[in-house]
């Protein structure tokens, strides 16, 4: 019953459509003449069927797979250049009422500390992540409707844009909550959000509902069917994911591309955003029973292939990866990442007592903000703390198409330069601001309109001198 225009969860997510295509991927994963000819249309760039791209990640030919890397890294430069887009978390609250197995915030989990962070304290963990330099985060929160209602959700989304500290400012939130009305999604559209994410966990409908077992996430549908009702309430940008490692990873990799086509077909749109998270140890977890299980090999591919099947869509790797692990991925196709990030219910302001553990799940890239923005600009990477197009209502449809064209990049890479400037100014040790300053000047020459490359000097200079948020 597979339909990409159903707005049923179990008919554009079908299971046998997903076995039927794991078959076939198998069959074919030393084709080399399949294998070519999906390549060969990769190199189009206007992306792949799901099936197209199951090939792609069990192909077993090593000149082949070299061929994936290559393509993926390209793609990649040619839809998002050598930008990196910085975010972090915000726990807001870790109250819930759900059973997930895999996750400490379940109920029934008696050890991890309960926390909701009350308005006063978001102020002082807003200002600390301002002081950092960040000027996008992602809310999360545990559902519980009596602790965390929409209205704490809106209420904290407009304290957050309220704090202004020093040059600081909070311009993009996004939302990372459990799936909810469209009446709510409404609400939090008009409260400004950037992308709305729900991270699906697993496709596999029986294995989800085993996963939870309690609460409203059990209901695979409803969850799953999220997305359309978050477009149907005004929200442009969605941001999909599944957690990799909780099941079986190619089934979850056809699921989240059948996802990807169903917005694109059935909305007009496809995701703004794919995370790609893997399965980490985490408090009143048995790790014999939830280890991940995907080597870094296979998790770079998954991520190559993403990039492929899906050339359009923003890609994210948060703190959960390594240093080294993050390197690797970050040429085959993320765009944005985290940094200094907090999977904690608080500690930003102040590190949170070892006997008071309120986190999610273990962080890997324990670094500051600025190493990790020196780190990136000594790979040639641009740390970009833009977000003009949110603000500039490029978002949807308008951003897809804008960036399909390529045009993009005539706005986002001033943009990046602009912000990265301003985070040099204001908050950058004086080695980064060195390496920094550095990499501006270089990468001034990538902007091939005289006008353009003009006013982003004078923009430049103006934020040397004090002023601040400049964009195109």
């Amino acid at each position: 019953m597979y339909n990409v225009m159903s707005p049923k969860a179990e008919e554009f997510i079908s299971h046998e459509e997903i076995l039927e295509s794991l078959a076939y991927a198998q069959d074919n994963r030393n084709n080399r003449e399949l294998i070519d000819k999906i390549l060969d249309k990769a190199r189009e760039k206007k992306g792949l069927s799901h099936r197209e791209a199951a090939v792609l990640l069990d192909c077993e030919l090593e000149d082949k797979n070299q061929e994936i890397y290559a393509l993926a890294e390209q793609i990649k430069k040619d839809f998002y250049g050598n930008r990196i887009v910085m975010f972090a978390p915000l726990y807001l609250s870790n109250y819930c009422i759900n059973g997930c197995e895999y996750c400490p915030y379940h109920l029934k989990n008696k050890h991890i500390a309960r926390k909701k962070l009350t308005q006063e304290e978001i102020v002082k963990e807003v200002t600390a992540l301002q002081d950092m330099g960040h000027k996008r985060l992602a809310l999360e929160a545990g559902e519980d409707p009596v602790n965390n209602p929409i209205e704490y959700i809106l209420e904290c989304i407009k304290t957050i844009y309220g704090i202004k500290h020093k040059n600081g400012a909070i311009r993009r939130v996004n939302v990372n909550i459990a799936a909810t009305t469209v009446e709510n999604y409404q609400k939090l559209k008009e409260a400004g959000i950037g992308t709305y994410i729900l991270f699906q966990e697993t496709y596999n409908k029986e294995s989800y509902e085993k996963l939870h077992p309690t609460g409203p996430k059990h209901d695979y549908a409803y969850h799953t069917e999220a997305m359309d009702r978050a477009m149907d309430g005004g929200i442009d940008d969605v941001g999909l994911g599944v957690l990799f490692g909780l099941n079986n990873y190619q089934y979850d990799f056809i699921g989240i591309l059948m996802h990807a086509e169903h917005l694109e077909a059935y909305k007009g749109v496809g995701p703004h955003t794919i995370s790609v998270p893997r399965l980490r140890r985490a408090d009143d977890i048995d790790p014999d029973v939830f280890d991940n299980g995907i080597s870094d090999e296979m998790f770079a591919k998954i991520v190559a292939c993403i990039r492929i099947a899906v050339p359009y869509t923003g890609m994210i790797v948060s703190t959960r990866e390594s240093q080294k692990c993050r390197e690797k991925v970050l040429h085959l196709g993320i765009s944005q990442i985290s940094g200094a990030s907090r999977t904690s219910v608080g500690g930003y302001a102040e590190p949170e007592p070892e006997e008071e553990n309120s986190a999610q799940f273990d962080v890997s890239d324990n670094r500051t903000l600025d190493e990790v923005v020196k780190w990136l600009m000594e790979m040639g990477y641009v740390p970009s703390f833009c977000t003009a197009c949110y603000r500039e209502g490029r978002t949807g449809d308008r951003f897809m198409t804008l960036l399909k064209s390529g045009q993009i990049v005539n706005c986002c890479h001033p943009n990046a330069l602009m912000t990265l400037k301003e985070y040099l100014e204001d908050y950058a040790s004086e080695e980064t601001c060195a390496v920094g300053n550095q990499l501006i000047e270089k990468e001034l020459d990538v902007i091939t309109n005289p006008k353009v490359k003009e006013k982003v000097i004078d923009y430049l200079a103006n934020i040397h001198k004090g002023q601040r948020d400049f964009r195109f």
